[in-house]
């Protein structure tokens, strides 16, 4: 891992369609984890509900969130296997319905991150999930300061603003984002990025899950609003970026939002 010594974050995103056998969805994520080590990655990012599908009705996700730990569990001996920090979606057991969560595993498969998604949308998520009731933490990962968020939350401004001010430098958002919805990719996203002088990173799912039509441009943006690497709208794909310490650093001096907050007034 190289992100400590010199300020380089090398993170991979993984854009492709549902799989809902959570069995081949480790699968693929263990030879999509293998392909972005080997392109130096120190990261992989996949989308929302990575393990098991997203639009699959309240049954399945209670049958997937009794397997919780056990799934966890895969997924950290991936990341010590293939020596890369993974964040990957699931559903978790929570009080009635599961929570819809993410996980950040660091390399030696530690877990360092866990969220419940605090936004729901539409009935799908009201039928499948429970709210969670606190925003991610922001955790150390090579020396990056990292939070999470999950689909439509990365929609509200104040979510990002409010991991930007405990310190973030990287918002990692697994998504299940679906037509006609692409100006979240394309103008949301960026916005995010810009206005907190921020990292964020997009994973977005491809094809079509009952009703829903995935419409992928999944997207790892910079501090400045830039695209570092776009996926297309209808093809899976494993994007690469390299993230620095010294852009950040240049963003943050030519943007000041943070510090020109009229916090008297809002």
């Amino acid at each position: 891992m190289v992100g400590e010594k010199d300020g380089l974050l090398k993170l991979a995103l993984w854009q492709t369609a549902p799989i809902h056998d959570p069995d081949a969805a480790l699968t693929a994520l263990g030879q999509t984890a293998q392909r972005a080590r080997a392109l130096g990655a120190d990261l992989l990012l996949a989308p929302e509900m990575t393990l098991g599908g997203y639009n699959i009705g309240a049954d399945r996700c209670h049958t997937l969130a009794a397997s919780d730990d056990a799934l966890i569990t895969a997924a950290a001996r991936l990341a010590q296997k293939h020596q890369i920090a993974l964040a990957v979606g699931l559903a978790i057991r929570g009080p009635e319905a599961p929570f819809n969560a993410g996980v950040l595993l660091d390399a030696t498969g530690k877990e360092r991150c866990r969220y419940h998604k605090t936004h729901l949308y539409g009935d799908v998520d009201r039928t499948q999930f429970t709210a969670g009731a606190a925003l991610s933490g922001v955790v150390t990962l090579n020396g990056w300061s990292i939070g999470l968020a999950i689909c439509y939350d990365i929609e509200f401004p104040e979510l990002a603003r409010a991991l930007a001010l405990q310190g973030a430098d990287l918002i990692l958002v697994p998504t299940a984002n679906m037509i006609p919805f692409d100006s979240v990719a394309t103008r949301l996203v960026p916005a995010r990025a810009e206005e907190n002088a921020i990292y964020v990173a997009y994973a977005n799912y491809i094809g079509r899950e009952g009703a829903f039509h995935y419409g992928g441009l999944s997207c790892i943006c910079g501090p400045d609003g830039a695209d570092l690497a776009r996926a297309p709208a209808d093809q899976p794909d494993l994007l690469i970026a390299e993230l620095r310490h010294d852009a950040l650093d240049r963003c943050r001096k030519q943007q000041h939002h943070l510090a020109d907050r009229r916090t008297d007034l809002y």
